[in-house]
């Protein structure tokens, strides 16, 4: 048990670093946003690629945990009908699944546009969304 300790500290302390990336990417998001040009900026760029790159080593190292609790046996009917255990074993993790996701398609999309559109924008505040709401706020900060 003492590796699932070191990877929950782990999964903790990567989501204070997240949450500041998260809050510099929706920054430059909006600035670029209501900018007068629309240019993807440079700084908007790397933000970018450093949160999604952070979503994938947090999603990775959530997926180990996750893995390593359902082969405990886990009884999955009593998880869905309690809300704290379904928000950490479904919610949680596949909310966060989506958002990597989608912060690895806007990457892309920065790579091969130089302005910024409403889809692409639309997507980002989509992967915010999705990463507030699964969150757990509670834990991290209670």
């Amino acid at each position: 048990m003492e590796i699932y300790n070191i990877l929950l500290h782990a999964h903790k302390g990567f989501a204070y670093l997240e949450l500041l990336l998260v809050a510099a990417f929706l920054v430059l998001l909006l600035v670029t946003m209501f900018g007068y040009s629309g240019n993807i900026s440079k700084a908007l760029k790397k933000v970018t690629l450093f949160t999604m790159i952070f979503f994938h080593v947090q999603f990775l190292i959530g997926i180990i945990m996750l893995i390593t609790n359902i082969t405990k046996g886990l009884d999955m009917g009593a998880v869905m009908k309690n809300a704290d255990l379904r928000f950490t074993y479904v919610e949680h993790p596949f909310s966060m699944l989506i958002a990597a996701v989608l912060m690895t398609i806007i990457n892309k999309k920065f790579k091969t546009t130089e302005k910024l559109t409403i889809p692409i924008m639309s997507l980002g505040l989509v992967a915010i969304a999705l990463f507030v709401f699964a969150f757990p706020w509670a834990r991290v900060f209670g």
